[in-house]
């Protein structure tokens, strides 16, 4: 009965905490000494005895983030919430009037130079803008406005080609809006300027410009800004076209002329939105 004999020598020997390498060497010494014709059990079956025996294995431990990583929770809320602000911060400014409607200055048909005509020379606004005092809006002066003068002065020029070529074929020059408001807003010229708004306010020095630009944001809260206290805006209503009119020229009073024409500018949402 060997292989009962070595499976007693298995079982006292892992009963007394040997691992397998002792267990092995004990039933081979065993062997010798008592019984050295018998046939020792292979080292498969000491194995299986000794891992029948043997505890089981604990089960894996789960993998454990290590513990600074628990702060990546509020890393990542800030750079959230510090992202959406600037993302705000970027797309306000960079959509706003002030960013993308001032300083611009499309190319024109004609470069017409408002320093030299409106500056130098001194031609009114009115001239080529002449319904500006009596409608909502400033009309744009037709070819054969700008022929009453280059009809015997540069004919022969050819930036004003295509000035003559409109004046004789009866088709308008096809200027580009720089001032351009909303569709959903109204604004009158006639009425501002018959307040004695003059043009200098929303338009800036034009007659030192040779290439006309926005100068004002003309933006909601600009407007409102003037209709709650028009008086730093107020001119006499014969200089409203007179772009270097200052406050400190003469005499002016602006609460006389508030009086006299009851200038009460509105706030209501319906003035400019209808």
């Amino acid at each position: 009965m060997p292989h009962i004999f070595d499976a007693t020598i298995c079982s006292l020997s892992l009963a007394l905490g040997a691992d397998e390498v002792t267990l092995l060497r004990t039933v081979e010494l065993v062997h010798l000494h008592y019984s050295p014709a018998a046939t020792p059990m292979t080292a498969r079956c000491c194995k299986e005895a000794l891992l029948a025996s043997s505890p089981p294995d604990p089960p894996p431990r789960p993998f454990l983030f290590p513990r600074w990583t628990n702060q990546l929770r509020e890393i990542s809320a800030l750079v959230g919430v510090f992202g959406l602000v600037y993302a705000v911060i970027v797309v306000g400014w960079t959509f706003s009037p002030e960013t993308s409607a001032i300083g611009y200055e499309p190319d024109q048909p004609v470069p017409y130079s408002h320093r030299l005509h409106a500056g130098e020379l001194g031609i009114d606004c009115r001239y080529c803008h002449n319904t500006v005092e009596k409608t909502a809006r400033a009309s744009l002066p037709p070819a054969a406005t700008c022929m009453n003068c280059h009809s015997t002065i540069r004919t022969q020029s050819e930036a004003l080609a295509p000035v003559r070529a409109a004046y004789e074929d009866g088709e308008p020059l096809r200027w580009v809006r720089i001032h351009d408001l909303p569709d959903f807003v109204y604004f009158n010229h006639s009425a501002h300027l018959n307040a004695g708004i003059g043009c200098v306010h929303c338009h800036g020095r034009v007659d030192r410009m040779e290439v006309v630009s926005q100068r004002k944001p003309l933006t909601m809260g600009w407007c409102l800004g003037c209709h709650r206290n028009p008086r730093p805006f107020l001119g006499p209503r014969s200089e409203t076209t007179n772009l270097a009119w200052a406050p400190d020229q003469g005499s002016f009073d602006p609460e006389a002329l508030i009086a006299a024409y009851d200038l009460t500018p509105s706030t209501d949402c319906s003035t400019c939105h209808r």
